[in-house]
Protein backbone atom coordinates (compact mmCIF):
# COMPACT_ATOMS: atom_id res chain seq x y z
CA UNK A 1 0.00 0.00 0.00
CA UNK A 2 1.08 3.44 -0.80
CA UNK A 3 0.34 5.98 1.50
CA UNK A 4 2.22 8.96 3.36
CA UNK A 5 1.32 11.80 6.00
CA UNK A 6 1.82 15.55 4.68
CA UNK A 7 1.86 17.20 8.46
CA UNK A 8 0.28 20.58 8.26
CA UNK A 9 1.03 21.47 11.91
CA UNK A 10 2.89 24.72 10.78
CA UNK A 11 -0.22 26.03 8.74
CA UNK A 12 -3.79 23.89 9.50
CA UNK A 13 -2.20 23.47 13.43
CA UNK A 14 -1.49 27.43 13.61
CA UNK A 15 -4.83 28.05 12.97
CA UNK A 16 -5.77 26.53 16.14
CA UNK A 17 -7.46 29.26 17.82
CA UNK A 18 -4.91 31.05 20.18
CA UNK A 19 -2.14 29.02 18.53
CA UNK A 20 0.62 31.05 17.59
CA UNK A 21 4.26 29.83 16.60
CA UNK A 22 7.83 31.80 16.80
CA UNK A 23 10.08 31.17 13.67
CA UNK A 24 12.60 29.75 15.68
CA UNK A 25 9.94 27.22 17.06
CA UNK A 26 8.13 26.80 13.70
CA UNK A 27 11.83 25.47 12.08
CA UNK A 28 12.30 23.28 15.55
CA UNK A 29 8.51 21.08 14.82
CA UNK A 30 9.28 21.44 11.25
CA UNK A 31 13.21 19.45 12.04
CA UNK A 32 10.91 17.20 14.55
CA UNK A 33 8.70 16.22 12.14
CA UNK A 34 11.22 15.25 9.36
CA UNK A 35 13.36 13.58 11.70
CA UNK A 36 9.94 10.96 12.47
CA UNK A 37 9.90 10.86 8.92
CA UNK A 38 6.58 12.45 7.24
CA UNK A 39 6.47 12.74 3.84
CA UNK A 40 5.85 16.25 3.12
CA UNK A 41 5.77 19.52 5.68
CA UNK A 42 3.10 21.94 4.65
CA UNK A 43 5.39 24.59 6.09
CA UNK A 44 2.59 27.83 6.03
CA UNK A 45 1.05 30.54 3.96
CA UNK A 46 3.73 32.62 3.69
CA UNK A 47 2.03 35.47 2.09
CA UNK A 48 -0.06 35.61 5.73
CA UNK A 49 2.96 37.48 7.65
CA UNK A 50 6.87 38.38 7.91
CA UNK A 51 6.81 35.54 10.78
CA UNK A 52 5.92 32.99 8.69
CA UNK A 53 7.41 33.85 5.31
CA UNK A 54 10.77 33.80 7.62
CA UNK A 55 9.90 30.63 9.07
CA UNK A 56 9.58 28.88 5.54
CA UNK A 57 12.56 30.39 4.21
CA UNK A 58 14.48 28.86 6.90
CA UNK A 59 12.93 26.01 6.68
CA UNK A 60 13.67 25.63 3.14
CA UNK A 61 17.82 26.63 3.67
CA UNK A 62 17.61 23.42 5.75
CA UNK A 63 16.04 21.15 3.31
CA UNK A 64 19.19 22.23 0.80
CA UNK A 65 21.05 21.99 3.65
CA UNK A 66 20.49 18.18 3.64
CA UNK A 67 18.77 18.73 7.22
CA UNK A 68 15.18 18.34 6.35
CA UNK A 69 14.77 15.74 3.63
CA UNK A 70 10.69 16.14 3.66
CA UNK A 71 9.34 17.65 0.84
CA UNK A 72 8.10 21.60 2.20
CA UNK A 73 4.99 22.70 0.23
CA UNK A 74 3.72 26.66 0.82
CA UNK A 75 0.14 27.25 1.05
CA UNK A 76 -1.24 29.73 -1.03
CA UNK A 77 -4.45 30.94 -1.77
CA UNK A 78 -5.91 31.02 -6.06
CA UNK A 79 -4.08 34.84 -6.39
CA UNK A 80 -1.34 35.01 -8.28
CA UNK A 81 0.77 37.34 -5.88
CA UNK A 82 0.58 34.73 -3.17
CA UNK A 83 1.99 32.01 -5.48
CA UNK A 84 4.56 34.61 -6.22
CA UNK A 85 5.78 34.91 -2.78
CA UNK A 86 5.50 30.94 -2.53
CA UNK A 87 7.30 30.76 -5.13
CA UNK A 88 10.37 33.28 -4.52
CA UNK A 89 11.11 31.59 -1.47
CA UNK A 90 11.87 28.00 -3.80
CA UNK A 91 9.61 25.53 -1.64
CA UNK A 92 9.30 21.91 -3.56
CA UNK A 93 5.77 22.38 -4.11
CA UNK A 94 2.92 25.17 -4.12
CA UNK A 95 -0.49 24.36 -2.56
CA UNK A 96 -3.30 26.11 -4.23
CA UNK A 97 -6.82 26.11 -2.54
CA UNK A 98 -9.84 27.13 -3.98
CA UNK A 99 -13.71 26.71 -2.37
CA UNK A 100 -16.01 24.81 -4.52
CA UNK A 101 -19.37 24.18 -3.34
CA UNK A 102 -22.19 26.48 -4.77
CA UNK A 103 -22.08 28.30 -1.21
CA UNK A 104 -18.23 29.16 -1.14
CA UNK A 105 -19.02 30.28 -4.69
CA UNK A 106 -21.63 32.06 -4.03
CA UNK A 107 -21.00 33.17 -0.58
CA UNK A 108 -17.12 33.66 0.06
CA UNK A 109 -16.25 33.92 -3.81
CA UNK A 110 -19.10 35.56 -6.10
CA UNK A 111 -18.09 33.61 -8.54
CA UNK A 112 -19.89 31.24 -10.77
CA UNK A 113 -18.88 27.58 -11.59
CA UNK A 114 -17.32 28.41 -15.16
CA UNK A 115 -15.88 31.52 -13.85
CA UNK A 116 -14.26 29.32 -10.70
CA UNK A 117 -12.74 26.86 -13.40
CA UNK A 118 -10.99 29.46 -15.10
CA UNK A 119 -9.42 30.92 -11.65
CA UNK A 120 -8.50 27.42 -11.16
CA UNK A 121 -6.92 26.74 -14.18
CA UNK A 122 -5.32 29.90 -14.56
CA UNK A 123 -3.57 29.80 -11.28
CA UNK A 124 -2.36 26.58 -11.40
CA UNK A 125 -0.85 27.15 -14.58
CA UNK A 126 0.83 29.86 -13.19
CA UNK A 127 2.10 28.08 -10.33
CA UNK A 128 3.56 25.65 -12.51
CA UNK A 129 5.62 28.01 -14.80
CA UNK A 130 7.42 28.74 -11.85
CA UNK A 131 8.93 25.29 -12.16
CA UNK A 132 7.68 23.42 -8.81
CA UNK A 133 4.84 20.53 -8.28
CA UNK A 134 1.50 21.73 -8.12
CA UNK A 135 -0.87 20.57 -5.66
CA UNK A 136 -4.65 21.80 -5.82
CA UNK A 137 -7.18 21.15 -3.22
CA UNK A 138 -11.07 21.39 -3.71
CA UNK A 139 -11.77 23.04 -0.58
CA UNK A 140 -15.55 22.17 0.63
CA UNK A 141 -15.27 18.99 -1.95
CA UNK A 142 -17.51 17.19 -0.06
CA UNK A 143 -20.41 19.44 -0.22
CA UNK A 144 -20.30 20.13 -3.80
CA UNK A 145 -22.08 19.16 -6.89
CA UNK A 146 -20.39 15.93 -7.92
CA UNK A 147 -20.22 16.39 -11.66
CA UNK A 148 -18.85 20.10 -10.54
CA UNK A 149 -16.34 18.31 -8.52
CA UNK A 150 -14.90 15.84 -11.36
CA UNK A 151 -14.97 19.10 -13.54
CA UNK A 152 -12.67 20.93 -11.09
CA UNK A 153 -10.28 17.78 -10.95
CA UNK A 154 -10.20 17.50 -14.73
CA UNK A 155 -9.08 21.10 -14.69
CA UNK A 156 -6.65 21.18 -12.17
CA UNK A 157 -5.23 18.23 -13.44
CA UNK A 158 -5.10 19.65 -17.18
CA UNK A 159 -3.42 23.08 -15.65
CA UNK A 160 -0.58 21.20 -14.30
CA UNK A 161 -1.39 19.66 -10.75
CA UNK A 162 -0.32 16.42 -10.09
CA UNK A 163 -1.98 15.87 -6.77
CA UNK A 164 -5.30 17.07 -5.86
CA UNK A 165 -6.46 17.40 -2.67
CA UNK A 166 -10.18 16.62 -1.52
CA UNK A 167 -11.25 18.66 1.51
CA UNK A 168 -14.02 17.45 3.95
CA UNK A 169 -13.87 20.98 5.60
CA UNK A 170 -16.53 20.95 7.84
CA UNK A 171 -16.34 17.48 8.77
CA UNK A 172 -19.43 16.23 6.91
CA UNK A 173 -18.24 12.67 5.53
CA UNK A 174 -18.43 9.06 6.75
CA UNK A 175 -16.11 6.32 5.97
CA UNK A 176 -18.36 4.34 3.49
CA UNK A 177 -19.43 7.73 2.04
CA UNK A 178 -14.93 8.14 1.61
CA UNK A 179 -14.25 5.11 0.58
CA UNK A 180 -16.80 4.94 -2.59
CA UNK A 181 -15.50 8.95 -3.73
CA UNK A 182 -11.99 8.57 -3.42
CA UNK A 183 -12.22 4.86 -5.57
CA UNK A 184 -14.22 6.69 -7.89
CA UNK A 185 -11.99 9.78 -8.33
CA UNK A 186 -8.73 7.68 -9.14
CA UNK A 187 -10.06 4.86 -11.39
CA UNK A 188 -11.30 8.07 -13.24
CA UNK A 189 -8.26 10.02 -12.99
CA UNK A 190 -5.19 7.69 -12.60
CA UNK A 191 -2.64 9.73 -13.45
CA UNK A 192 -3.48 11.87 -10.74
CA UNK A 193 -2.43 11.12 -6.89
CA UNK A 194 -4.79 12.33 -4.66
CA UNK A 195 -4.85 14.03 -0.92
CA UNK A 196 -7.65 13.34 1.72
CA UNK A 197 -7.81 16.50 4.53
CA UNK A 198 -10.41 15.25 6.75
CA UNK A 199 -11.77 17.83 9.51
CA UNK A 200 -13.01 16.37 12.74
CA UNK A 201 -16.45 18.19 13.04
CA UNK A 202 -18.38 14.90 13.52
CA UNK A 203 -15.43 13.18 15.49
CA UNK A 204 -14.76 10.81 12.28
CA UNK A 205 -11.47 12.29 10.99
CA UNK A 206 -9.54 9.07 11.13
CA UNK A 207 -11.87 6.96 10.00
CA UNK A 208 -12.17 8.87 6.78
CA UNK A 209 -8.63 9.36 6.23
CA UNK A 210 -8.30 5.34 6.93
CA UNK A 211 -11.01 4.78 4.19
CA UNK A 212 -10.17 7.30 1.81
CA UNK A 213 -6.32 5.54 1.71
CA UNK A 214 -8.78 2.05 0.78
CA UNK A 215 -10.44 4.04 -1.51
CA UNK A 216 -7.08 5.04 -3.38
CA UNK A 217 -5.55 7.96 -1.56
CA UNK A 218 -2.08 8.42 -1.51
CA UNK A 219 -1.29 10.84 1.25
CA UNK A 220 -3.04 11.35 4.26
CA UNK A 221 -3.00 15.24 5.91
CA UNK A 222 -2.20 15.50 9.61
CA UNK A 223 -1.37 17.35 12.64
CA UNK A 224 0.24 16.58 16.09
CA UNK A 225 -2.24 16.49 18.29
CA UNK A 226 -5.30 16.91 15.73
CA UNK A 227 -4.65 20.71 16.15
CA UNK A 228 -6.55 22.73 13.24
CA UNK A 229 -9.63 25.12 12.45
CA UNK A 230 -12.37 24.29 15.00
CA UNK A 231 -12.24 20.80 16.77
CA UNK A 232 -9.08 20.12 14.34
CA UNK A 233 -7.99 17.51 11.49
CA UNK A 234 -6.37 14.14 11.78
CA UNK A 235 -4.16 13.92 14.95
CA UNK A 236 -0.79 12.15 13.55
CA UNK A 237 -0.21 10.28 16.10
CA UNK A 238 -3.17 8.24 15.83
CA UNK A 239 -3.87 8.01 12.43
CA UNK A 240 -0.09 6.49 12.32
CA UNK A 241 -1.08 3.82 14.67
CA UNK A 242 -3.72 3.05 13.24
CA UNK A 243 -2.25 2.83 9.56
CA UNK A 244 0.53 0.62 11.09
CA UNK A 245 -2.32 -1.99 13.23
CA UNK A 246 -4.52 -2.21 9.99
CA UNK A 247 -2.32 -2.21 7.33
CA UNK A 248 1.27 -2.71 8.27
CA UNK A 249 2.36 0.67 7.20
CA UNK A 250 4.35 3.04 9.04
CA UNK A 251 4.25 5.91 7.83
CA UNK A 252 6.41 7.56 10.28
CA UNK A 253 8.75 6.34 12.99
CA UNK A 254 6.56 5.67 16.02
CA UNK A 255 8.63 5.38 19.01
CA UNK A 256 9.26 9.53 18.49
CA UNK A 257 6.07 10.28 18.50
CA UNK A 258 5.83 11.19 22.15
CA UNK A 259 8.75 13.89 21.51
CA UNK A 260 7.05 15.29 18.84
CA UNK A 261 3.64 15.50 20.58
CA UNK A 262 5.15 16.92 23.64
CA UNK A 263 6.94 19.72 21.63
CA UNK A 264 3.73 21.05 19.77
CA UNK A 265 1.82 20.75 23.04
CA UNK A 266 4.35 22.95 24.69
CA UNK A 267 4.58 25.38 21.95
CA UNK A 268 0.80 25.36 21.15
CA UNK A 269 0.06 25.89 24.51
CA UNK A 270 -2.95 23.16 24.04
CA UNK A 271 -2.36 20.58 26.57
CA UNK A 272 -3.36 17.02 25.44
CA UNK A 273 -5.97 15.29 27.53
CA UNK A 274 -4.34 12.69 29.57
CA UNK A 275 -7.16 9.90 27.99
CA UNK A 276 -5.67 10.87 24.22
CA UNK A 277 -5.03 8.01 21.79
CA UNK A 278 -0.81 6.86 21.86
CA UNK A 279 0.53 9.70 23.64
CA UNK A 280 -1.69 10.54 26.21
CA UNK A 281 -0.68 10.05 29.79
CA UNK A 282 -3.44 7.35 30.07
CA UNK A 283 -2.89 5.47 26.83
CA UNK A 284 -1.54 2.70 28.29
CA UNK A 285 -2.26 3.13 31.91
CA UNK A 286 -4.71 0.58 33.16
CA UNK A 287 -7.30 0.65 36.29
CA UNK A 288 -9.95 -2.05 36.77
CA UNK A 289 -8.31 -5.23 38.92
CA UNK A 290 -9.28 -7.85 36.03
CA UNK A 291 -7.61 -5.52 33.52
CA UNK A 292 -4.28 -5.20 35.35
CA UNK A 293 -4.56 -8.99 35.99
CA UNK A 294 -5.00 -9.54 32.70
CA UNK A 295 -1.91 -7.29 31.16
CA UNK A 296 0.19 -8.97 33.92
CA UNK A 297 -0.23 -12.27 32.39
CA UNK A 298 -0.59 -11.17 28.94
CA UNK A 299 -0.51 -7.44 27.93
CA UNK A 300 -1.98 -8.08 24.75
CA UNK A 301 -5.40 -8.96 26.65
CA UNK A 302 -5.92 -5.20 26.70
CA UNK A 303 -3.57 -3.47 24.82
CA UNK A 304 -3.87 -3.27 20.80
CA UNK A 305 -0.21 -2.93 20.52
CA UNK A 306 2.61 -2.84 22.48
CA UNK A 307 2.95 1.01 24.12
CA UNK A 308 7.29 0.39 23.55
CA UNK A 309 6.26 0.11 19.80
CA UNK A 310 5.35 4.21 20.44
CA UNK A 311 8.35 4.62 23.23
CA UNK A 312 5.90 4.01 25.74
CA UNK A 313 5.91 1.99 28.98
CA UNK A 314 2.70 0.29 30.56
CA UNK A 315 1.57 1.14 34.07
CA UNK A 316 -1.44 0.85 36.31
CA UNK A 317 -3.29 2.74 39.08
CA UNK A 318 -3.66 1.31 42.50
CA UNK A 319 -6.92 2.50 43.94
CA UNK A 320 -10.39 1.17 44.87
CA UNK A 321 -10.64 -0.78 42.20
CA UNK A 322 -7.16 -2.72 42.29
CA UNK A 323 -7.29 -6.56 42.57
CA UNK A 324 -4.50 -8.92 44.60
CA UNK A 325 -2.52 -9.81 41.86
CA UNK A 326 -1.88 -6.25 40.90
CA UNK A 327 -0.97 -5.10 44.27
CA UNK A 328 1.67 -8.26 44.49
CA UNK A 329 3.30 -6.77 41.52
CA UNK A 330 3.66 -3.06 42.55
CA UNK A 331 5.40 -4.18 45.62
CA UNK A 332 7.65 -6.66 43.90
CA UNK A 333 8.37 -3.92 41.46
CA UNK A 334 9.51 -2.15 44.70
CA UNK A 335 11.60 -5.33 45.99
CA UNK A 336 8.84 -5.54 48.68
CA UNK A 337 8.17 -8.75 49.65
CA UNK A 338 4.76 -8.96 51.39
CA UNK A 339 2.78 -12.05 52.74
CA UNK A 340 -0.68 -12.79 51.35
CA UNK A 341 -2.05 -12.34 54.87
CA UNK A 342 0.20 -8.81 54.79
CA UNK A 343 -1.21 -7.70 50.97
CA UNK A 344 -4.75 -8.51 52.02
CA UNK A 345 -4.54 -5.93 55.17
CA UNK A 346 -3.01 -2.83 52.99
CA UNK A 347 -5.28 -4.25 49.72
CA UNK A 348 -8.57 -3.89 52.60
CA UNK A 349 -7.15 -0.17 53.95
CA UNK A 350 -7.34 0.88 50.31
CA UNK A 351 -10.62 -0.35 49.77
CA UNK A 352 -11.46 1.29 52.90
CA UNK A 353 -10.64 4.72 51.01
CA UNK A 354 -12.50 4.42 48.29
CA UNK A 355 -12.64 8.54 47.50
CA UNK A 356 -8.34 7.94 46.69
CA UNK A 357 -8.05 9.11 43.49
CA UNK A 358 -4.50 6.19 43.30
CA UNK A 359 -1.90 5.44 45.37
CA UNK A 360 1.47 6.77 44.91
CA UNK A 361 4.27 4.42 45.47
CA UNK A 362 5.32 6.30 48.85
CA UNK A 363 1.75 5.82 50.07
CA UNK A 364 1.60 1.68 49.37
CA UNK A 365 5.19 1.83 51.45
CA UNK A 366 3.41 4.05 54.20
CA UNK A 367 0.56 1.07 54.27
CA UNK A 368 2.85 -1.52 54.03
CA UNK A 369 4.69 0.23 57.01
CA UNK A 370 1.99 0.46 59.25
CA UNK A 371 0.08 -2.72 58.30
CA UNK A 372 3.83 -4.85 59.26
CA UNK A 373 5.36 -2.56 61.24
CA UNK A 374 8.19 -3.20 59.51
CA UNK A 375 10.91 0.06 57.98
CA UNK A 376 10.83 -1.32 54.25
CA UNK A 377 13.19 -0.08 51.70
CA UNK A 378 12.35 0.16 48.14
CA UNK A 379 14.58 -1.17 45.26
CA UNK A 380 16.79 2.18 43.88
CA UNK A 381 15.31 3.19 40.63
CA UNK A 382 16.31 1.22 37.27
CA UNK A 383 16.16 1.80 33.52
CA UNK A 384 16.97 5.99 34.68
CA UNK A 385 16.95 8.45 32.37
CA UNK A 386 18.30 12.10 32.67
CA UNK A 387 19.19 15.35 30.84
CA UNK A 388 22.93 16.66 31.66
CA UNK A 389 23.32 20.28 30.30
CA UNK A 390 27.27 21.21 29.23
CA UNK A 391 28.97 24.09 29.16
CA UNK A 392 32.20 24.40 27.55
CA UNK A 393 35.27 26.49 27.76
CA UNK A 394 35.66 29.29 25.82
CA UNK A 395 38.23 28.97 23.53
CA UNK A 396 36.91 24.96 21.93
CA UNK A 397 34.68 24.65 19.19
CA UNK A 398 31.00 23.36 20.67
CA UNK A 399 30.70 20.70 17.62
CA UNK A 400 34.08 19.48 18.30
CA UNK A 401 32.78 18.55 21.48
CA UNK A 402 29.26 17.34 20.55
CA UNK A 403 30.90 14.54 18.74
CA UNK A 404 33.12 13.22 21.13
CA UNK A 405 29.95 13.41 23.50
CA UNK A 406 27.94 11.71 21.04
CA UNK A 407 29.93 8.50 20.97
CA UNK A 408 29.89 7.87 24.90
CA UNK A 409 27.92 4.78 26.11
CA UNK A 410 24.70 5.51 27.56
CA UNK A 411 24.11 8.70 25.98
CA UNK A 412 21.17 8.89 23.51
CA UNK A 413 20.83 12.33 21.50
CA UNK A 414 23.49 15.22 21.90
CA UNK A 415 21.92 19.07 20.83
CA UNK A 416 23.82 22.09 20.77
CA UNK A 417 22.02 24.99 22.07
CA UNK A 418 22.59 28.72 22.59
CA UNK A 419 21.95 30.30 26.80
CA UNK A 420 23.65 29.50 29.76
CA UNK A 421 24.72 25.84 29.06
CA UNK A 422 26.03 24.61 25.20
CA UNK A 423 24.80 21.55 24.23
CA UNK A 424 22.00 19.22 26.22
CA UNK A 425 22.69 15.28 26.16
CA UNK A 426 19.84 12.94 26.62
CA UNK A 427 21.50 9.93 28.64
CA UNK A 428 19.90 6.53 29.93
CA UNK A 429 21.07 4.11 32.62
CA UNK A 430 19.97 0.97 34.20
CA UNK A 431 20.77 2.01 37.55
CA UNK A 432 22.08 5.58 39.24
CA UNK A 433 25.57 3.65 39.61
CA UNK A 434 26.05 3.62 35.62
CA UNK A 435 24.72 6.98 35.27
CA UNK A 436 27.33 8.57 37.53
CA UNK A 437 29.80 6.63 35.29
CA UNK A 438 28.56 8.21 32.55
CA UNK A 439 28.17 11.56 33.90
CA UNK A 440 31.80 11.45 34.67
CA UNK A 441 32.81 10.51 31.01
CA UNK A 442 31.08 13.51 29.69
CA UNK A 443 32.94 15.41 32.70
CA UNK A 444 36.07 14.13 31.16
CA UNK A 445 35.55 15.56 27.72
CA UNK A 446 38.49 17.90 26.85
CA UNK A 447 36.24 21.01 26.30
CA UNK A 448 33.63 20.59 28.80
CA UNK A 449 33.99 22.99 31.58
CA UNK A 450 30.88 22.19 34.15
CA UNK A 451 27.87 20.00 33.75
CA UNK A 452 24.40 20.10 35.53
CA UNK A 453 22.52 16.67 35.82
CA UNK A 454 18.25 16.60 35.62
CA UNK A 455 16.47 13.51 36.16
CA UNK A 456 13.45 12.50 33.73
CA UNK A 457 10.73 12.03 36.31
CA UNK A 458 8.36 9.49 34.23
CA UNK A 459 4.56 10.00 35.20
CA UNK A 460 1.85 7.23 35.78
Amino acid sequence: MKVGILDSTLREGEQTPGVVFTVEQRVEIAKALSDIGVTMIEAGHPAVSADIYEGIKRIVKMKKEGIITSEILGHSRAVKRDIEVAAELEVDRIAIFYGISDIHLKAKHHVTKEEALNIISETVSYAKSHGVKVRFTAEDATRADYQYLLEVIKTAKDAGADRISIADTVGVLYPPKTRELFKDITSRFPDVEFDIHAHNDLGMAVANALAAVEGGATIIHATVNGLGERVGIVPLQVVAAALKYHFGVEVVKLEKLPEVASLVEKYSGIPMPPNFPITGDYAFVHKAGIHVAGILNDPSTYEFMSPQTFGRNRDYVIDKYTGKHALKDRFEKLGVKLSDSELDQVLAKIKANPSARFYRDVDLLELAENVTGRILKPRPPENIQAIVSVKCDSNVYTTAVTRRLSVIQGVKEVMEISGDYDIIVKVEAKDTNELNQIIESIRSVKGVRSTLTSLVLKKL
